[in-house]
């Protein structure tokens, strides 16, 4: 029937890790490395919120996906004995776990 395109199964996942674009939000959701660790971009560091989708529903009742983001802010915190800049959503900083650098 159909010829196969990749000789092995590392060959085919390979392939599907190096296509563009798949599984993001609007390219928000890749990775950075910040000094050895591994943070995502509109995550919250500490109560791990990061975006959803959902639906935008009209008067007419028509539904269009879209995401919704977290309120995150880039504070400088102290984070054990030395201060230290992490994103935080704003929920985290008003109840108080967040202890800010001064």
């Amino acid at each position: 029937m159909g010829q196969l395109l990749f000789n092995s199964f590392t060959e085919a996942s390979d392939a599907c890790e190096h296509s563009a674009g798949y599984g993001t939000i609007r390219g928000l959701t890749s990775i950075h490395s910040v000094k050895g660790s591994k943070t995502v971009a509109l995550q919250c560091e500490i109560c791990q919120k990061k975006p959803v989708s959902g639906n935008n529903v009209s008067h007419a009742n028509n539904k269009t996906r879209r995401v919704f983001n977290p309120n995150i802010q880039t504070v400088r915190a102290l984070v054990g004995k030395s201060h230290r800049r992490i994103r935080v959503c704003t929920r985290c900083l008003r109840s108080g776990l967040v202890r800010k650098a001064v």
